[in-house]
């Protein structure tokens, strides 16, 4: 019996005072519906963030490009490759990295719409809840 706690009612007892389960809280509380112009303020700030973020987002390949341009010059000058070889192979590694710089952001606005797509179907199915359990009251 060494470290094994027993459940002597106890918590069942209180969970049942505070109108719970087992512990957990119940959410039976509506959710209170936002009115027009708090839904026109979240809107508005929403798209700002989203613009705000497709800004810094729009920086990610030229950022991964001349990160890999300083490395491989800083490389290529301390190995002392001839001027011409060091000037293609750079040419080379700022295309191709330029390139995944922009898979990575492409990769990113997927994903942000994914989630976005997501939030909207989440949200719809909240104020369709929302409407019918209105109607079913208004009908009781």
């Amino acid at each position: 019996m060494d470290y094994e706690t027993v459940n002597t009612g106890g918590e069942a007892e209180i969970a049942e005072e505070a109108g719970t389960e087992n512990g957990e809280a119940e959410n039976d509380a509506r959710v209170e519906a936002e009115t027009p112009k708090e839904r026109k303020a979240r809107e508005e700030r929403e798209e700002r963030e989203r613009k705000l973020r497709a800004k810094r987002r729009r920086l990610i390949p030229p950022f991964v490009m001349l990160l890999a341009g300083a490395i491989t010059s800083i490389t290529m000058r301390a190995l002392h490759y001839e001027t011409k070889t060091m000037l293609i192979i750079l040419l080379c590694v700022l295309v191709g990295f330029y390139m995944a710089g922009s898979v990575i952001k492409y990769m990113l606005d997927k994903f942000e719409e994914q989630i976005e797509a997501a939030n909207m179907e989440e949200g719809e199915v909240i104020e369709k809840d929302l409407s019918e359990e209105d109607g079913a009251q208004s009908g009781a």
